[in-house]
């Protein structure tokens, strides 16, 4: 058995068939080089299945954009556990810059389910990455952005949030983030492939982005080697909203370790409420850190939980079938979904 074939076949509980189908789709996807590499883990009871197509071997480590999210939230709810702060806790006990106006109505949890009123992305979001600017410039203008709306009345996917709520735990912990959730996370977790930024890996060993199929703003067909995907830049920035690296196995294990919690590295209470609805009665259902239910993708439950990324990424686990998927490619989201993402994740989710 090759590093890029299955890699466990214990147990089955899951139609093959569909397995083959996905495969089919990979494989045809990888010929046509969209994407050039991708990888497939489903896991379900005692079966794994693991495959890397294209470009890609089974442990390849992608940029995995915003499922770095709620590894982000993860590492708040560690600290959390530890005592250090409560989710119903006003942002301004932490940052006093949010005592001002509306944004003093602003609490933890409202960072982490996207109501906190912050937009997904700083106004001058563009100008920071093509001077490289450092993390700590996008938080200094985080704390002063103009907010949408009053905190807690509507949903709109922030990225800032979580930035946010970032700077909160390294204002609590005294750790950068990224060496919060490598010691206290990640490594727990036994996910060897997984940082936040660069960390121990270079540049040359992680799978490159197909930035052509990108968003102008994000350097795409507009070209921008110093600060898009693939630059040492934005690789090493290490974004708590968007910034992280992993293999599809290390993704699993996280999905994993909320599915079947144990107590480590978080509390089970801590696991069970961030895969849960954590918003008031008209207002998008989210949990913490992780998107919940049926928004996933066709097929899977109203109890699952997950997240995707704009570099062409998705994973989820459904409780009600103890299925995990995860698909990291290359090519980025805005061509992947539609072409091979939601058609894949469609097939591992049917019964079976």
């Amino acid at each position: 058995m090759t590093r890029r074939g299955l890699l466990a076949l214990v147990g089955s509980a899951i139609d093959l068939s569909n397995l083959q189908e996905a495969e089919r789709l990979l494989e045809e996807a990888a010929r046509l080089q969209k994407p050039q590499a991708s990888v497939l883990c489903v896991q379900q009871g005692s079966y794994r299945y693991l495959r890397a197509f294209g470009e890609a071997e089974a442990d390849s480590k992608f940029l995995i954009a915003s499922i770095a999210k709620p590894m982000t939230a993860a590492g708040v709810m560690w600290l959390v556990d530890r005592g250090k702060l409560k989710m119903e806790d006003p942002v301004s006990k932490f940052i006093p810059e949010f005592k001002i106006g509306e944004r003093s109505a602003m609490r933890v949890s409202h960072l982490l389910s996207h109501t906190c009123g912050l937009p997904d992305m700083l106004p001058q979001n563009t100008d920071l990455r093509k001077r490289n600017a450092p993390l700590e410039d996008y938080t200094t203008l985080a704390l002063t952005t103009s907010l949408l709306f009053t905190p807690g009345t509507k949903w709109s996917y922030s990225s800032t949030g979580i930035l946010i709520a970032s700077e909160i735990a390294q204002r609590i912990d005294g750790r950068p983030i990224a060496k919060l959730l490598e010691e206290e996370l990640f490594s727990p977790l036994g996910m060897k492939n997984t940082t936040l930024g660069l960390g121990r890996f270079k540049v040359s060993e992680l799978i490159r982005s197909q930035t052509e199929y990108a968003p102008g703003d994000l350097g795409g067909s507009q070209g921008a080697p110093n600060w898009d995907w693939n630059s040492g830049y934005w690789r090493g920035l290490g974004a708590p909203w968007g910034g992280a690296h992993s293999s599809a196995a290390d993704v699993a294990k996280f999905l994993q370790s909320f599915l079947h919690p144990d107590g480590k590295p978080l509390q089970k209470q801590s696991c069970r409420r961030m895969v849960v609805n954590q918003n008031p009665v008209g207002v998008q259902p989210y949990g913490v850190g992780w998107s919940v239910g049926a928004r996933l993708g066709a097929g899977v439950s109203e109890n699952s939980f997950g997240h995707g990324g704009s570099t062409g990424t998705l994973c989820w686990a459904d409780p009600d079938k103890d299925r995990v998927f995860v698909l990291l490619t290359s090519l980025p989201d805005a061509v992947a979904r539609k072409a091979i993402i939601q058609p894949v994740s469609m097939i591992v989710a049917k019964p079976g």
